[in-house]
C-alpha cells in the first residue's frame, strides 16, 4: 500500500512540475510582448498587467523551486523532509502579489492626474492575447493543483492576471471608441484591488500553517469525539492537530484504553485508530501515546487548554 501511495504522489508531483514549467514558458514569453505593447501604446493598464505578470513569472519560479525541495527525502535534521517548502513558496508568492499591487496603485494615482495618450486598439489586441495565455495557464495549473498551497498560489497569480487582461481589454476598447484616457489607470486600480484581496487571503492561510494551526477542513472537536466513540477508549487528552503541508495533516495525542491490554493488543489498537483517523479525517501522520490509566488534574488538560 505504501509503495502505491508513493507512486501516486510522485505522479501528481510530476504533473504539477510539468504544468508549472509550461505556464512559466508561456508567461515569460508573453511578459516581453506585454511590456513592449505597454510602452508602444502608452498604456498603464498593460504595464500594470505586465508588472503583475512579472510577479507571475517570479511566482512560478518560486513554486518550481519549492516543488523540487519537497521531493527531498527526510533526514535526521528534517524528519518531515522539506514539506514546508511549498508553504514558504506560497507565502513568498503572497508577499510578491501585495508588493506588485502597491506599485500599480501608486502609478495609477499619478496617471489619474496626468493621463497619457493611450492607443486603444493596440491595447485591446495585446490584452486579448494575454487573456488567452492567462486563462490557459490557470486552467492547466488548476487541474494539477490538488490540495497544494504552492500550486494554489500559482493558480491565483494566473487567474488574477486573466482578470487584469480583461480590465485592459475593457480600457483599450473604451479608449478606441472615444472614451476618456483616465479609464486606463482607473481600471488598473481595480486590478490592484483584486490582487490585494487574493494576496492577503493566501498570506493568511500560509501563516496559519506556519503557526501550526489546525487545518480548516478538520474539526479538532470532531476528531476527539470520534476517538472517544471508539470501543475500549475511556479518555483522550493532550490532543494536537496541525498541518505539515497542504498534503499532510498530522496529529499527536494520548489515548486511555480500558483495562490493562498487552503490548501487542495496545499496538494493534493504535494501528486501528490511525487507520480510522486517515480514513475519516485524512490525517496522514498520527502519533498516539496509548495509556491504561486515567491521568489526574493538570496532566489531563489538552494542548488547546494549556
Amino acid at each position: 500500500m505504501g509503495s502505491g501511495h508513493e507512486h501516486g504522489h510522485s505522479a501528481v508531483a510530476a504533473a504539477q512540475r510539468r504544468a508549472l514549467w509550461t505556464a512559466l514558458v508561456l508567461n515569460g514569453g508573453f511578459l516581453i510582448a506585454e511590456v513592449v505593447g505597454g510602452l508602444v501604446f502608452d498604456s498603464l493598464a498593460l504595464l500594470a498587467d505586465a508588472a503583475h505578470m512579472l510577479s507571475d513569472v517570479a511566482g512560478l519560479a518560486i513554486a518550481l523551486v519549492a516543488q523540487q525541495l519537497m521531493l527531498r527525502a527526510a533526514s535526521y535534521r528534517h524528519s518531515f523532509g522539506m514539506q514546508r517548502a511549498e508553504v514558504l513558496g506560497a507565502q513568498a508568492n503572497a508577499v510578491t502579489l501585495l508588493a506588485v499591487a502597491g506599485y500599480i496603485v501608486f502609478e495609477a494615482v499619478r496617471r489619474l492626474d496626468q493621463p497619457g495618450d493611450v492607443r486603444g486598439l493596440g491595447v485591446l489586441v495585446v490584452a486579448t492575447l494575454g487573456l488567452a495565455v492567462n486563462t490557459g495557464s490557470a486552467l492547466m495549473l488548476a487541474r494539477a493543483a490538488g490540495r497544494s498551497l504552492n500550486m494554489r498560489g500559482a493558480v491565483i497569480h494566473m487567474a488574477l492576471d486573466a482578470a487584469g487582461s480583461v480590465a485592459a481589454m475593457v480600457a483599450g476598447a473604451a479608449i478606441f471608441l472615444g472614451g476618456p484616457d483616465w479609464i486606463d489607470p482607473a481600471l488598473s486600480i481595480l486590478i490592484a484591488g483584486l490582487v490585494i484581496w487574493s494576496g492577503f487571503g493566501l498570506l493568511r492561510q500560509t501563516t496559519r500553517v506556519l503557526l501550526e494551526a489546525a487545518p480548516d477542513d478538520v474539526d479538532p472537536a470532531a476528531v476527539e469525539a470520534a476517538l472517544l466513540a471508539e470501543p475500549d477508549i475511556s479518555g483522550v487528552h493532550h490532543l494536537h492537530l496541525w498541518t505539515v503541508s497542504s498534503e499532510l495533516t498530522a496529529l499527536s495525542g494520548h489515548i486511555v484504553l480500558n483495562g490493562e491490554p498487552t503490548l501487542h493488543a495496545a499496538q494493534s489498537r493504535g494501528d486501528d485508530l490511525r487507520e480510522m483517523l486517515a480514513t475519516r479525517f485524512g490525517i496522514g501522520h498520527a502519533t498516539l501515546e496509548l495509556e491504561c490509566h486515567t491521568c489526574i488534574g493538570d496532566e489531563c488538560r489538552s494542548g488547546a487548554d494549556r
